[in-house]
């Protein structure tokens, strides 16, 4: 007599996985509750053969923690038809017993649990073609940093040699031109009879500026491509926003259609602050954590040069001062600079002088 073939066509099957380099820990329930627990190698053909053959036709319902592997899971799970959601560590309601007894198979059972009573809201999943554009504009900003950081080295060692600036240097803005560097490699003296360490630290800035000039050249070619060039431009129509900026901004956001509202748009900057409420009592405090790094501190730079060139805006920014510190008051104009941006990227209008009714 021939047996039935088990099929869960029609229930869904959620899979909670603990991703590393080598292997993940993975949990996986069905919709009476039924759970598996099982470690596989950090490959997705793997996972999906082992749900294809232990709970056939099913549909899969996948999640994962973002870290280091970025989306390159999502893809992967995704080419295969399992449905995937990479979530924010934060998001994820924990137990007092997951967080003092934390292992890989809890973890994974923790997502799966979660995914499965609809607790998960996951983060925004960038299309691949974005992934290289946001990390020419990553890498470049690590290049900067790089080479400021060599920069201050040099200067280190020359105030440790007792080395003095020559009075033509004596402003800062005459630092690392042509003349200071070849100063640098021709006069300089240190206190031993040789100088090879300021000579390597010398040959790191030059090769350091080569790939920051390069990666600028880059960062300006993709900005006059088809798919950043309108918007670019609208961006750079505001004071304080200039190449790098807005390419930042284009890159890390990706599609501004993705948030609903300015206040959304905010917080994914970084530019609301942290609210507690009890009774009748509400508080607010310092901006989230949660917001994105990469563009929140360059607009409150940004924020500096508007309160100069908008007049309006720099009308608040004094009144601003009055009741609070200047630094908290720049980044109440940061908050309205993030308005502006998402008005423009929304309307694909030109800036406007800002006014206090916008």
């Amino acid at each position: 007599m021939q047996r039935n073939k088990k099929t869960f066509k029609g229930q869904n099957i959620y899979i909670g996985i603990d991703v590393h380099k080598k292997n993940w820990q993975v949990a996986v329930i069905t919709e009476s509750g039924y759970t598996e627990r099982l470690s596989t190698a950090a490959d997705a053909k793997a996972l999906f053969k082992f749900l294809k053959s232990h709970y056939p036709d099913g549909n899969y319902r996948a999640v994962y923690e973002s870290g280091f592997s970025g989306f390159a899971t999502h893809y992967a799970l995704s080419e295969l038809g399992v449905s995937c959601v990479v979530a924010h560590a934060a998001d994820i309601p924990s137990s007092q017993y997951e967080l003092t007894m934390k292992s890989d198979r809890i973890d994974a059972e923790k997502l799966a649990r979660a995914l499965r009573a609809g607790l998960i809201r996951g983060i925004y999943v960038r299309p691949k073609d974005n992934l290289d554009d946001r990390g020419v504009l990553r890498i470049r900003k690590t290049i900067q940093i790089q080479v400021g950081g060599y920069k201050t080295r040099i200067k280190h060692l020359l105030h440790s040699n007792g080395v003095e600036l020559p009075e033509r240097f004596s402003r800062s803005g005459t630092h690392w031109s042509r003349a200071f560097i070849a100063w640098l490699r021709e006069d300089v003296r240190l206190l031993s009879d040789t100088r090879r360490s300021l000579d390597l630290l010398l040959l790191q800035v030059e090769t350091l500026r080569a790939n920051l000039l390069e990666a600028t050249r880059r960062v300006r070619a993709l900005s006059m491509t088809d798919r950043y060039r309108e918007d670019c431009a609208l961006l750079m129509g505001i004071p304080g926003i200039g190449l790098t900026v807005a390419m930042t901004i284009l890159t890390e956001v990706c599609d501004i259609g993705r948030f609903g509202n300015e206040r959304q748009f905010a917080s994914y900057l970084g530019l609301v602050p942290t609210s507690h409420s009890s009774g009748e009592r509400v508080s607010h405090g310092e901006m989230t954590f949660r917001g994105n790094k990469h563009i929140g501190p360059l607009l409150v730079e940004a924020s500096w040069v508007l309160i100069v060139r908008d007049r309006e805006l720099g009308r608040m920014y004094t009144e601003y001062r009055w009741r609070m510190a200047g630094q908290k008051a720049i980044i109440k104009i940061a908050r309205k600079l993030s308005n502006i941006i998402f008005a423009v990227l929304k309307t694909r209008k030109a800036y406007e002088p800002y006014r206090r009714d916008a």
